[in-house]
């Protein structure tokens, strides 16, 4: 079983999610050709993004590396990017059947009623495979206890897809029925929730309220995304005292990615949802009063306006940030394309606001570094222990360095699970039991509360 996940794995998200997507169609009762195109539409969309996104990591690893030799600025842990960490998660024994037994909790917790969330988004799955492979070695290469933060993760990661569900769908409205059960997105929720609250609270603030079409009236042309990525693409240029072809060269790359994303973003949308108004169809008819909510990559609303204005803004603040930080090691580089991917939930709570979202990003990425800068040693001992028995190069970290990644590493679920599991005994252990089992209990509530009254009114009728 192991070996067969692990070929529909390396199959990679571009192949393997039209054929999940093609199969899920046809079983919920669509036209098989219907059903192929939906497929088809989303494999396009990961081809898409995968080009859009290489675009960035491609032209400007070269320069960024030039910006830190020119001034001095390397530090200890190597940014390896996401390819590093989904491959010490996939090339484990934890992540050899984290699919089917990731499924099999979803599917028990869907029958308990302890959540909404069907979690489709299999690719992703690497996310929960990588938490549990670092405390798989860390422990001594205990599955037990690799498999045990994985699934508190994927536990942890349904509910809150289910309680940000709503919002989502009221600031996305074209990803009706739709929920997002990535750790590394949702671990930017609490961030959003509490800054949101603390900004709210200054005097004054509310009168900062400019999303990205007020910046776009505001500051005319300049506001745009397309432009403002070529601005920050020169700024680039400059540091890196490329010449004047190159600069040029790196200002329109940049641009082009901040125009083409929202484009791509639009093929996920034509290919899910009709799916997701079929799925909505059969839940309507078959389960009256329920609501069952289809779980997506947040590929599919990266291209946001307020995602790409604010992520070019801290694509330059970040790398500030991580040499000045006092205690910090890690100087994010490959994994910059993953910036996008932080805000799809942070947006609904910051309705969209550019400074608030600003300014949650810049506090949770602050906070991420110290993460991925603690979680070094550990990621560099999965990483060479998977090198050493695959040769598989991306998770080969270069002489003198530690390895370390953006991508989830720096994000909260994953470093709360894999610090409670792996460094502090029965007591960690048990306050993740305690938090899983309290929170399945609070949303099992939630959706029986929300059950009664529609029953009652199907019995009325």
């Amino acid at each position: 079983m192991g070996t067969i996940f692990s070929y529909i794995i390396q199959l990679g998200a571009s192949v393997m999610m039209p054929i999940i997507f093609t199969v899920i169609g046809m079983l919920i009762g669509m036209r098989p050709g219907q059903a192929l195109k939906s497929g088809l539409f989303v494999g396009v969309g990961f081809v898409g993004l995968g080009i859009v996104t290489a675009l960035l990591t491609t032209n400007f690893n070269a320069p960024l590396t030039d910006i830190s030799d020119l001034y001095h600025l390397q530090l200890s842990i190597f940014d390896m990017g996401w390819p590093s960490a989904a491959s010490v998660a996939y090339n484990t024994a934890v992540g050899a059947l984290i699919i089917p037994i990731c499924l099999g909790v979803n599917l028990l917790m869907l029958i308990t009623k302890t959540t909404r969330t069907i979690n489709i988004d299999l690719w992703n799955y690497w996310h929960f495979a990588f938490i549990g492979a670092v405390v798989y070695f860390v422990t001594g290469q205990s599955l037990a206890w690799g498999y045990f933060a994985a699934i508190v993760c994927y536990i942890v990661t349904l509910v809150c897809a289910d309680l940000t569900a709503e919002r989502f769908q009221q600031y996305y409205p074209e990803v009706e029925g739709i929920s997002i059960p990535q750790p590394f997105c949702q671990s930017f929720m609490p961030f959003a929730i509490v800054i949101g609250r603390v900004l709210d609270s200054i005097p004054g603030f509310d009168r900062i309220d400019i999303d990205a079409d007020g910046l776009k009236r505001k500051f005319g042309v300049m506001g745009e995304p397309l432009v403002l990525g070529v601005v920050v693409g020169l700024l680039i240029g400059v540091l890196a005292r490329q010449d004047v072809k190159g600069a040029l060269t790196l200002g329109i790359t940049m641009g082009a990615v901040m125009e083409l994303i929202p484009r791509v973003t639009r093929l996920f949308i034509e290919g899910l949802m009709p799916i997701s108004n079929k799925t909505r169809e059969i839940v309507a008819r078959r389960f009256s009063g329920r609501r069952i909510y289809i779980g997506m990559s947040p590929a599919l609303v990266i291209g946001h306006p307020t995602t790409l204005v604010v992520s070019l803004l801290l694509i330059p603040t970040v790398l500030v940030l991580a040499i000045v930080l006092p205690g910090n090691q890690f100087l994010p580089l490959a994994s910059l394309a993953g910036m996008f991917y932080l805000f799809p939930i942070v947006l609904p709570y910051t309705r969209g606001n550019v400074a608030k979202t600003f300014i949650t990003g810049l506090v949770a990425l602050t906070v991420g570094l110290y993460f991925v800068t603690d979680m070094a040693p550990d990621f560099t001992q999965a990483a060479q222990a998977v090198y050493a028995a695959t040769g598989d190069s991306a998770a080969h970290i270069p002489e003198g360095f530690m390895g370390g990644s953006l991508d989830f590493s720096s994000a909260l679920f994953g470093w709360v699970t894999y610090r409670l599991a792996a460094y502090l005994p029965y007591i960690g252990p048990a306050l993740l039991v305690a938090l899983t089992v309290g929170l399945m209990t609070y949303n099992r509530r939630r959706i029986l509360g929300d059950e009664q009254p529609a029953a009652s009114h199907n019995d009325n009728n």
